[in-house]
């Protein structure tokens, strides 16, 4: 069964308890193991946190562009893009339009790593500079990783604070292989299993690939012609996959923006339509006739209950068995 959880569904940035909340195109999602959701707010440059009892409060960023470090509302987002937390309840965000990594620990915002990019320019600056990241994850080793978007890369910054390449070289394509000899092609939405593999949503390749421990990438799903054919590995199809989130079972759970729809993949690579129809919508109700309008964001929580952004909705949807 889909059902909204907070969210009017009109632009906005109130607090408030369930549907008197809003949001501005929220995309990134995460849930921590007692269930509390974090938001990236985008639009509204904030960091959002929902009880799990539906209260809707503001954890950081005063809802002005900028890249201030600082307690709850004294700091700034541009963007942001991304959410994860790990166990002891810190948050790490990519705040995309900054190309930041920052950190949230009891409410104090600190910047991770990055620095400021005074304005687009055509080419790549050099792969040391964090450009776009859409995508972030926290592994059981202590490491943050992320995608780095416009750079075709995938990142880890280790417990030291040192970051460095796990995969990808900067040229766009989707080839397999290890390491920097794997190639991505605008890459989003990114989650990480208790084994220690990466999971990411290949956005613009339209593939869902894997990462293992010893930085092996491969295809698990999906393949470069868009579409919503279920099936498995190659014969399933995608268009636009966004955020990605993995549960305890190492079932991956896809937010497949383009197609409308949430997907399943089974560890060992089939796809299902999880919920959805296809068609633009925000109706609730069994997952096989509710609908979403470019949900982004997914998460999953320890009982199995997927959460989702519902960017173009403004909406926070959950999907359960209750």
């Amino acid at each position: 069964m889909v059902t909204t959880i907070a969210g009017t569904g009109v632009m906005g940035s109130a607090d408030g308890s369930g549907t008197a909340a809003s949001f501005s195109n929220l995309m990134g999602l995460a849930v921590d193991s007692g269930g509390t959701l974090y938001v990236a707010d985008s639009r509204n440059n904030l960091i959002r946190k929902v009880s799990t009892d539906g209260a809707v409060t503001t954890l950081a960023g005063s809802g002005s562009e900028g890249s201030a470090d600082g307690k709850n509302r004294s700091a700034s987002f541009f963007f942001p893009g991304a959410v994860a937390v790990d166990g002891g309840g810190k948050v790490y965000v990519a705040d995309t339009h900054n190309n930041l990594i920052r950190k949230i620990a009891n409410g104090e915002v600190t910047t991770l790593a990055g620095r400021l990019m005074p304005g687009k320019i055509a080419a790549p600056e050099s792969l040391d500079r964090i450009d776009d990241p859409y995508g972030i994850a926290v592994g059981k080793n202590g490491c943050i990783y992320f995608t780095d978007w416009f750079k075709d890369v995938i990142r880890k910054i280790s417990p030291d604070g040192k970051m460095t390449i796990v995969a990808g070289n900067g040229t766009p394509g989707s080839a397999d292989g290890v390491g920097t000899a794997a190639t991505f092609y605008l890459p989003e939405g990114i989650a990480a299993d208790e084994h220690g593999n990466l999971y990411i949503a290949d956005t613009y390749n339209n593939m869902i690939r894997k990462i293992d421990p010893q930085g092996v990438v491969t295809t698990l799903a999906g393949k470069k012609k868009k579409g919503a054919a279920d099936g498995k590995g190659a014969a399933a199809s995608f268009l636009h996959p966004a955020g990605i989130a993995v549960d305890k079972k190492g079932n991956i759970y896809v937010a497949d923006m383009g197609n409308n729809k949430i997907r399943k993949i089974t560890p060992g690579g089939t796809v299902s339509t999880y919920a959805g129809t296809g068609v633009r919508g925000s109706a609730n109700g069994p997952a096989s006739a509710a609908t979403f309008y470019k949900p982004y964001g997914v998460a999953v929580d320890n009982s199995g209950n997927v959460y989702v952004a519902d960017y173009q909705n403004n909406l926070i949807r959950k999907i359960s068995f209750e």
